[in-house]
Order: C-alpha cells, then structure tokens, then sequence
C-alpha cells in the first residue's frame, strides 16, 4: 500500500496557515520544480505534480476542512459523488482559484499579462554625438519613431462613442483554462487573442488597434561629462501600452565622434602634437590644444621624442565622478622634409662638429653594436 505525503508537509506550511502563506509557498515552489525549468528532470516533475495537488485541496475551504477531517479519504476522486451529494463539494470554485494562482506563476515565468491593460515596449535609440557637446552638455532634438496612443479612440480601439465588450469565451480575462490530465494551465483565448474585449465597432484611425504608429519630436538633455555607450533614459518616451496601457521607456544609447585631435580615456584626454628639431634641442615654450582654448607648455632643453607631459584639470568632465581629468600631450619631432642648400650646408657642418656628448645615447648603442659584432668574431 502506497503512503501519501501530508499536504502540510509538501507545501511546508502550518496546519493553521492562512490561504495567504498556502499560496505563497505554492507559487515559489511551483516556479521552482515546473517541467517547463526542469525539461530533463524527472523528479522535479513529481514535485511540481505533489505541490499542485497539496494546493488545489489546501486552497479550498470546503476540501480542507474534509483533508483535516478525513484525511486523504475526504479528498479522494471516487468520494467526489458522495461529497457532492452531500452539499460540500465546490468543485468549480477551488478549479478556479487553482487556475488563478497558476496563471500567476505563470505569468511570472513568462511575463504573460493576463488579457489587461500592460506595460508598452521599451525603445533604444543610438545618438552620434562630438567630444565637445559630450563635454559641455547639450539639448538635443530627436524624432522618434514609436507607437502611440490613438488620440481618437485614447487607446480603446473602439470608435467614439462605443466601448469594447468584454469576450464571452473567456469573461473578459483574455486567457481561458486548460486541463490536460491532472494539470491545469492558461493560454491566450482563441476568441479574443489573448485581448479580453471584443470591438464591433473600431475606430478608423487606428483600425482597432489602440495605437498607431508615429514620431514624435523630442528634446532630450544629455548630461555634461556623458561617456561613449553610456544610455540615458527617458521615462515614458516609449511606445505605449495595449488597451491603454502606460508607456514604455526609451534608452538614447550615446556614442562619441571621433576627434581629429583628441582621445579620450575616462576623464582624461591624451594627443599627440609635433614640435621642432630645434625647439626639442634647445628648449621652448608651446601653445598645446585644450577644449577650451589653448595651453602654454615648457619644452625642456633636450627633450626627446614621445616625451609625454600632464597638464591638469584640462581633460573633461565625468558624469559619474563629479570631476575633470588632464590632458596628456606627448610630442615627436618633426623632422624637416624639405631644405634649402644653405640649411643642409649648416646640418653637415652641426654633424661634423658633435662628438659623444652631443648624442651620448646614440653613441652608447653604437659602442654596444660595436662590441657585439666583435664577440661574433672571435
């Protein structure tokens, strides 16, 4: 003989738990242990099998009071004649509070709406934008193309002056029940498409549908400091919901221009500027690029090629910290592409002159080359 589980024991719950906590717990472990989560799982299917039965009695005023009474027996399908006779069955209620749990859980698996008013779609729109207006912030007109409420109808569908009815097939709850053995679950009513409502008469500017399709102009603030694929949400700028439901939001994702000067990274901005053989040489005093003007640097005599040097609170702005970065100026030299006879005759004659303190690195190489060739050699 088979030992049935205690349905208090399954759902884990008191015997005096109000129909609140029995539905609570039920929902959680149904999330759980369902068939549709645990495809390959054949005792999460007798779980799900064990949770649903303990609820479907522990729900129903009338079969738990025959459960606490009775036991199993009180509850077993071929006492059901005796207990409808008897005036204690209410059969069809507990099928439908079942349903009405089950359908939640369901919605929460698989964002079903039940035939109501819901949440329109979220929208992402990609916005180019230059370092400049990045840095300084900026109100941007966008037009945006989306689904908006008909302003005819305001979202019913139904022509002025009508209203929708509610579907007889399913009530007006847009999904109707399906037993499938001893499981029972929701789908969208064949009648209505999952709507809830039937409309005879739609309202021409929409066909019916609530919506139309539209763009609507927008100015939108970017933030001061904004960085490359950051988003910026605005709240009910979305498409707008079926049956008149609220509006989704739209998401302006940002991306940042490339500069013909500038690099950013973070906060901080980096270029690259060239300077002259002589200036490098001897020393000099440069004007580099900021965003906001220009910046005096010190060349240092003898400074070579790639040098890089900081200059701060030049960078930009950075939303999230509240701060500006520096800017980062590397130099090369530009060497001369283009000489007059005179120029090359005094280049030969700086050449001919300069000795091992003039270029001490270029002769410390030379002098490691040197040494390796004769280590060749010998």
């Amino acid at each position: 003989m088979t030992t049935q589980r205690d349905y208090y024991e399954i759902l884990d719950v008191s015997k005096d738990a109000d129909i609140k906590d029995v539905k609570r717990k039920y929902r959680k472990m149904a999330m759980k242990y369902h068939p549709d989560r645990n495809p390959d799982d054949e005792s999460a299917a007798e779980k799900f099998r064990e949770v649903t039965e303990a609820y479907e009695v522990l729900s129903d005023t009338e079969k738990r009071q025959r459960y606490d009474q009775y036991g199993h027996a009180g509850v077993d399908d071929q006492m059901q004649d005796f207990w409808s006779r008897s005036g204690a069955g209410q059969g069809s209620r507990a099928f439908n509070d079942f349903g009405d749990v089950l359908g939640d859980v369901f919605g929460q698996m698989f964002g079903g709406s039940g035939g109501g008013q819901s949440r329109g779609a979220d929208l992402s729109y990609r916005l180019n934008i230059t370092l400049e207006e990045a840095n300084n912030g900026y109100d941007s007109e966008l037009n945006i193309p989306r689904k908006a409420s008909c302003d005819i109808c305001h979202g019913s569908g139904a022509k002025p002056g009508t209203h929708p009815i509610p579907c007889k097939t399913c009530g007006g709850h847009g999904q109707v029940q399906v037993q499938q053995g001893f499981f029972v679950t929701r789908q969208n009513c064949p009648h209505c498409q999952g709507q809830g409502k039937k409309i005879e008469s739609p309202c021409t500017n929409c066909r019916g549908a609530g919506r139309v399709q539209q763009k609507k102009k927008l100015k939108v603030r970017i933030p001061a400091g904004i960085y490359d694929d950051a988003q910026v949400r605005v709240t009910g700028e979305g498409e707008a919901g079926p049956n008149g439901g609220g509006a989704g939001d739209l998401y302006i994702k940002i991306s940042l221009k490339e500069h013909e000067i500038f690099e950013r990274e973070g906060a901080d901005l980096h270029c690259s500027m060239p300077i002259t053989f002589p200036q490098a040489a001897l020393g000099a005093e440069v004007q580099a690029p900021t965003l906001s003007g220009k910046v005096k640097i010190r060349i240092p005599a003898g400074t070579e090629s790639g040098k890089q040097f900081r200059v701060r609170g030049k960078g930009v702005q950075d939303v999230r910290l509240g701060s500006v970065g520096d800017l980062y100026v590397q130099v090369y030299i530009d060497v001369p592409k283009k000489l007059t006879d005179e120029q090359k005759t005094l280049l030969h004659a700086f050449a001919e002159g300069t000795g091992h303190d003039t270029y001490p690195e270029c002769h410390s190489f030379l002098d490691k080359v040197k040494n390796f060739w004769d280590s060749l050699a010998k």
